[in-house]
């Protein structure tokens, strides 16, 4: 048997296990096996460090389904946070990811937003809905509701996330009532993890662009997540697009240990 050694982090309720070993062999199907919460250490998601040329480290994530993703926001947070540094670079597979930290309270530098489409006509459960779409390093659909507290994320953001309209890759899908002048509440359904997390960090920060469009906001938008905590997305507009976009919270770590493959 092997051991790999792991430290498990979180961050605004998105919890990751974090790995520095070399890893080969099957990894979508080790990550599967670690993130599973019954006969494995339990996580959304695998982040595999390592080191690289042209940044401080490279982040592989890897869902709980086993899938690869390009990036993952509080996934950064978390990585930024184990590396240590108040200032880095992160290589992920959505491009260099510049990251601060300060005691627990981390932020990074998302890659441009782009593929913005307001207002996409589906059709699901029989019913129309109007979905927001949005690229911040991964792709997300963004929905506002009332009475967010009632909707059923896992069937709902199942669908979409499988809709025809964002084959063949899927989407992730964000639930947003707003709750003040810049603040919202956000519930996601995350692609890979196939469920509802307790936060995104990439789609709260959807989330957020897509309700500064929809108000002409040009200042920081308060993210209310599923597991309590706030996280904080700031921006700056330019020429009609989005630039310099920062999403920030606290990160933890929630142990150490070993695991035996």
């Amino acid at each position: 048997m092997r051991k790999i050694k792991f430290t498990k982090m979180v961050g605004s309720g998105n919890d990751f296990i974090v790995i520095t070993d070399k890893l080969s062999g099957n990894l979508p199907k080790l990550a599967k096996t670690l993130c599973d919460r019954k006969f494995g250490i339990g996580a959304d998601g695998v982040l595999l460090l390592s080191k690289c040329k042209g940044a401080d480290l490279r982040m592989r994530i890897f869902n709980a389904d086993g899938s690869e993703a390009e990036m993952c926001g509080n996934g950064s947070r978390c990585a930024a946070y184990f590396m240590d540094k108040p200032k880095a670079r992160l290589l992920t597979l959505a491009g260099i990811i510049n990251t601060e930290v300060c005691g627990n309270q981390v932020k990074v530098q998302l890659t441009a937003p782009k593929d913005i489409k307001l207002d996409i006509p589906l059709i699901t459960s029989g019913r129309l809905v109007k979905v927001n779409f949005i690229n911040t390093g991964v792709p997300h659909a963004v929905i506002f509701v009332n009475g967010i507290e009632r909707i059923d994320v896992k069937h709902i953001g199942s669908n979409i996330r499988n809709h025809k309209t964002f084959a063949p890759r899927g989407t992730n899908v964000n639930f947003v009532e707003e709750i003040g002048s810049n603040a919202i509440r956000v519930r996601t359904y995350e692609r890979g993890v196939e469920d509802e997390t307790l936060a995104c960090g990439t789609g709260s920060t959807a989330s957020a662009l897509v309700f500064a469009l929809k108000n002409n906001l040009d200042s920081l938008i308060n993210v209310c997540t599923q597991g309590g905590e706030t996280l904080k997305i700031s921006f700056q507009k330019e020429d009609g697009e989005f630039k310099k976009v920062w999403l920030a919270g606290a990160v933890r770590i929630v142990y150490k240990g070993e695991y035996y493959v």
